[in-house]
């Protein structure tokens, strides 16, 4: 009856929620290439190629799971020269990132509706050699189909926030069935951990092994010369001092211009380069921009030296872990005026001074590790966001030190996909 009463739910909820998936899709572009595969459906030639079977099959949301994905593919080919992969992601965006990145022998897909008739025939055509879940995927049907198969079911990188917790407690009498599900849990902290025991995992199934984001930031010698030849083009010389709004959501960048507007008389030599986390909000930073009198050029646009511009817009993608080995101080956005926040390791590596405003919410072991470690500036109000900024644009010492400290606990945090790799393959063999 618990699955009857699933499979009812979620085939309503989905063709409710379809038109606003169709409409965010439109406007990040790839809806129509691919659509057909979210009900396991696909073109003769790649049919072809998934019916060979034996792949991994890993599945990643967005764009932050898919890093964390590809970088625990690498490490399993490391261990496992043979393995091949398929991985599914939910949202075009992290669709496009993964294209980007994958490689000859595997295949992406967009992640199957998790109804029991398309999950079934997805599984009996993959034949999959395991199912692989990244951070905080539990799709019941999905598991039910792959226990039933015989297909181990294992979770990487995972995580349980306060409202998943809180959602999955008020359905426990359902999400104890699906934890059943999951062969292994390998998770962030004793606080992921603890959650799930909670909700009814097996503790013997429910392992600690630390964040693996810390080993999905690499270094590239070639970013700082990248970054540098931008900044130029936009009129930035190397000895300005750069504000970088990296991942900025809607208001944070208002914030971040009535900062930069006070404080600019006193340092003549700041620029400030905004980062939004979706480059399609572009004509509405201009607006924001435009409305205090500033001068921009949009990084779409640089094609010469700038003339004195006060702000650079970045409005392409791809490009802000580049900028940050430029920047002489970050504020990492969605942590001001949004909850949930976003991940801080990306611009810790090339040593920057961070600041973040009072949610960190879906980084809550990361962000722990950042102030434990006093490597990590948080703000609870605009306000006080521009006593920090100019504090720290005024002490370089503070923010070379600040920069660090958080470019050596990212080195120290690093092993996990490894080790990750290694309990899952031991229990598969």
């Amino acid at each position: 009856m618990k699955w009857i009463i699933y499979n009812c739910l979620f085939a309503i909820g989905y063709l409710l929620l379809l038109p606003k998936f169709l409409l965010r899709m439109a406007r990040r572009g790839g809806y129509r290439k691919g659509f057909m595969q979210r009900f396991g459906r696909y073109e003769p030639g790649l049919h072809a190629r998934l019916a060979e079977g034996g792949r991994v099959w890993v599945h990643a949301v967005s764009v932050g799971e898919v890093y964390v994905a590809f970088c625990f593919m690498e490490e399993w080919r490391r261990q496992d020269p043979a393995a091949r992969f398929i991985l599914t992601t939910t949202t075009s965006t992290g669709h496009r990132v993964a294209g980007q990145k994958l490689g000859d022998d595997d295949i992406l897909l967009y992640f199957p509706a998790d109804l029991s008739i398309i999950v079934g025939r997805v599984l009996d055509l993959l034949k999959p050699r395991a199912l692989v879940l990244t951070e905080n995927e539990l799709w019941p049907n999905l598991l039910r189909a792959c226990r039933r198969r015989n297909i181990p079911a294992m979770m990487i990188n995972g995580r349980i926030s306060a409202s998943s917790h809180r959602g999955y407690r008020k359905l426990r009498w359902f999400s104890r069935d699906a934890l059943e599900l999951v062969d292994l849990f390998l998770v962030q902290s004793s606080l992921d951990q603890s959650r799930l025991l909670d909700l009814g995992a097996q503790a013997s199934r429910v392992q600690v092994v630390g964040s693996a984001k810390y080993d999905v930031v690499q270094e590239d010698p070639e970013s700082a010369s990248r970054a540098r030849q931008t900044l130029a083009l936009a009129g930035v010389e190397p000895e300005d001092m750069v504000l970088l709004g990296g991942s900025t959501w809607p208001g944070e960048e208002g914030v971040l211009l009535d900062i930069f507007k006070t404080l600019k008389p006193e340092f003549a030599s700041l620029k400030l380069v905004l980062v939004p986390r979706h480059a399609e909000r572009r004509a509405e930073v201009e607006a924001e921009i435009a409305r205090r009198g500033l001068r921009h050029r949009r990084r779409s646009e640089l094609s010469a030296g700038g003339a004195g511009e006060d702000v650079l817009l970045v409005d392409t993608t791809g490009e802000l872990k580049d900028l940050y080995t430029a920047a002489s101080l970050i504020f990492v956005g969605k942590s001001l005026l949004h909850t949930g926040g976003q991940n801080v390791i990306e611009p810790a590596l090339p040593g920057k001074a961070i600041v973040v405003g009072p949610h960190l919410e879906n980084f809550p072991d990361v962000a722990e590790d950042f102030l434990e470690a006093n490597a990590l500036l948080q703000v609870e109000d605009a306000e006080q966001l521009q006593g920090v900024i100019k504090d720290l644009l005024q002490d370089k010492v503070a923010r070379d030190a600040y920069g660090a400290r958080a470019r050596a606990l990212v080195l120290q945090r690093r092993g996990v996909v490894k080790t990750s790799v290694s309990r899952i393959l031991e229990m598969i063999k």
